[in-house]
């Protein structure tokens, strides 16, 4: 399968495009924890500062927006060494790495760095396609440099002060998600996997809502104390809970309808107003167009089937 498998999280994206902040970072930051600050945007970049190191989580689409990451991360460091790494290998994630310096020590977890291998370049076509800002922002984005440091399900990285734990736990949104987890802070930067009020939505050939609830299972136990999304606002440990509580309530509500003999279109056109009604923060949710997400994530649980 190529493109058509990624074709949902193409989709999600020009969704995002009419609520979500301009693709074109500030270099504006707000405060999350002692050792942790992040660009709230189109990803919500994190940036990790210690007494000899700082790690930047996410890059922003294209070179530009990773070279306005870089500078704000060189204002707030304190120590001369940086990392980067990346929550996942979609375009607003991981196409940035070109604008930062070249001694930049690149992370990514195996799995991620194998979708990126396999699908990078046709994420990237298809994001040049949504309009002509992303284009702008693209151009001149080919293969992405290979990491310095590939980990199988985690490293631990001493930043002098603080460290952040950077860990796979397993397919959710896609196949390489990655977490992190700063401490002493107890932050948690979450990628798509736990958001604020988001409908979950697995993309291409991503995991199943069986293996996110599972990963979440794992973040539960970490307890975090806050906990910065990638596209919505920072909350605290809470967010974790809520956001299974959800997966298992509106799963379970597809999965009835499915044993009805209710279509997938029908079930979504339900579930999408029943969704309105039982979730109205989520449904008025600034940061995402939710009702429009319904679907997607109705038709998600009708192909996995349990």
């Amino acid at each position: 399968m190529r493109i058509s498998v990624l074709v949902l999280g193409g989709l999600l994206a020009v969704a995002a495009r009419a609520q979500f902040p301009p693709p074109t970072l500030s270099e504006n930051t707000t405060r999350i924890s002692d050792h942790v600050q992040a660009i709230l945007g189109f990803p919500n970049i994190a940036i990790i500062t210690g007494e000899q190191a700082t790690l930047v989580v996410d890059t922003g689409l294209g070179p530009s927006n990773g070279a306005t990451v870089a500078r704000v991360a060189k204002k707030l460091a304190k120590g001369r060494k940086l990392y980067l790494t990346t929550t996942h290998f979609h375009p607003e994630h991981a196409a940035g790495e070109a604008g930062f310096p070249p001694e930049t020590i690149l992370l990514r977890p195996a799995v991620q760095q194998q979708e990126l291998v396999e699908h990078g370049a046709e994420l990237l076509a298809l994001f040049n396609r949504l309009s002509p800002e992303y284009a702008g922002l693209l151009k001149g984005v080919g293969t992405l440099r290979t990491p310095d440091v590939v980990f199988e399900n985690g490293v631990t990285l001493d930043l002098g002060g603080a460290t952040a734990r950077l860990m796979w736990l397993g397919a959710g949104h896609t196949k390489g998600d990655e977490l992190i987890l700063v401490d002493p802070d107890r932050t948690l930067i979450s990628g798509d996997i736990v958001q604020n009020k988001v409908v979950p939505g697995v993309a291409g050939e991503g995991g199943s809502f069986t293996s996110w609830l599972t990963v979440l299972d794992k973040l539960e136990a970490l307890k975090p104390r806050t906990i910065l999304p990638d596209h919505s606002r920072p909350g605290d440990g809470s967010l974790i809970a809520q956001e299974k509580a959800f997966l298992l309530d509106m799963r379970s509500r597809a999965l009835a309808l499915k044993k009805q003999g209710v279509s997938a279109a029908d079930a979504g056109k339900r579930l999408s107003a029943e969704f309105q009604s039982a979730y109205p923060e989520w449904a008025k949710n600034p940061d995402w167009p939710n009702t429009t997400s319904v679907p997607g994530f109705v038709q998600r649980v009708y192909t996995e089937g349990r």
